[in-house]
């Protein structure tokens, strides 16, 4: 089997970001794309996924599914004070390729674009969502695959139906529910993993899973028994059960037939301070300074520039309603080039315009002095 190959963030310029495609992102392009009619004209969430450059809708009952291939855009609809408010995310899974989250990227520009600008635009990688994504699903599912892989539906009676590892780990803040390589070695006492072979399906508890893995492992065998019209089997493990934990043991093989190189997380930057730059192109070449170390003022931030506001966990980009142009269409780029400077180069990006309001502005907000 052929290694799933991880993208290697690090070493991207994101060549799509603000290139010539993105800039002739216009409204009337945005009107023929098929895939945005309805878009933004009823309150929830609306997802679709990027197949070979082509916006696709994604169904919804796998919303909070993402498959680590791929890349997605969501747009959240909301009433605020009676008004309509969006916020728009390209979601990249560690998977996806620089054709896939490019796209995703300048389809959401043109999302925006179709939307008046109202949106607010976020970028989310993988293990590395914003607690707004996070808010918008009971549970996120991260599943092995994608589009290009092949990935597509079965019937649950035919025995291709693929064998799937998932693991959940977390807690009262959030379980994440990951699939795992389908092996022995996969298996973690301190958490709980469903075995899903189709028509067969089982429910392990380590010894010392919680209960939060637990509870939200059975609510998500509940849904597999609903989508399934109850046509499975299941059962409950205790690995304290030595005959039963056996028996479910015996259905893994001791390694993977194909790996997958797992998520490095960044190493933290315990010594990092909040730091606030100026992304000015005034001088008649963008140059990028930093205005301010240690905490995030207020009154720094000039409305003829875009400046980006790094708390080391987040990233905001706040653009100036005197902005350039090119200022105002290359935000999201100006900010994941300057992260790729930093030790956490896959944290949220936010991107925010001068007197804008929304959720998320009011999460900008709380750090600003």
């Amino acid at each position: 089997m052929i290694k799933a190959k991880k993208y290697d963030w690090k070493d991207s310029n994101m060549a799509l970001f603000g290139s010539d495609t993105e800039k002739q992102v216009k409204k009337e392009s945005a009107q023929t794309e098929k895939a945005w009619q309805g878009a933004g004209e009823k309150v929830g969430i609306q997802i679709w996924r990027i197949v070979k450059f082509k916006v696709e809708h994604w169904p919804k009952e796998e919303y909070g599914s993402f498959y680590s291939g791929d890349s997605y855009i969501i747009l959240n609809t909301y009433k605020e004070e009676e008004e309509i408010k969006y916020d728009v995310h390209f979601w990249i899974g560690q998977y996806s390729s620089q054709d896939e989250y490019g796209t995703a990227a300048y389809k959401t520009v043109e999302l925006d674009t179709l939307l008046d600008d109202k949106p607010i635009q976020h970028r989310e990688v993988q293990s590395y969502e914003s607690a707004l994504f996070k808010s918008y699903f009971p549970a996120i599912t991260i599943m092995r695959g994608g589009a290009e892989s092949g990935f597509r539906h079965v019937e649950i009676n035919k025995q291709e139906y693929p064998k799937r590892l998932l693991h959940f780990h977390g807690d009262k803040k959030g379980v994440i529910i990951k699939e795992v390589p389908f092996a022995k070695s996969s298996i973690d006492e301190t958490d709980v993993f469903i075995l899903d072979k189709g028509t067969e399906v089982y429910l392990w508890y380590g010894k010392a899973c919680n209960k939060d893995e637990k509870f939200k492992a059975i609510q998500h065998l509940q849904t597999i028994k609903s989508n399934r019209s109850g046509r499975v089997t299941t059962e409950n493990i205790d690995q304290r059960d030595d005959a039963s934990n056996r028996q479910f043991m015996a259905l893994l093989p001791d390694t993977p037939e194909e790996e997958e190189e797992e998520s490095e997380a960044d190493n933290p930057d315990e010594d990092f301070q909040p730091t606030l730059l100026r992304v000015s192109d005034a001088s008649g070449t963008l140059e990028r300074t930093v205005e301010h170390v240690g905490s995030i003022p207020e009154d720094k931030l000039d409305p003829n520039d875009v400046f980006i506001c790094d708390t080391g966990k987040e990233c905001y980009v706040w653009i100036g309603r005197g902005a350039s142009d090119a200022e105002n269409k290359n935000a999201i780029p100006y900010a994941h080039a300057y992260l790729q400077s930093t030790k956490h180069p896959l944290v949220p990006v936010t991107c925010i315009k001068d007197g804008q309001t929304g959720r998320a502005n009011q999460f900008f907000a709380k750090i600003l002095s």
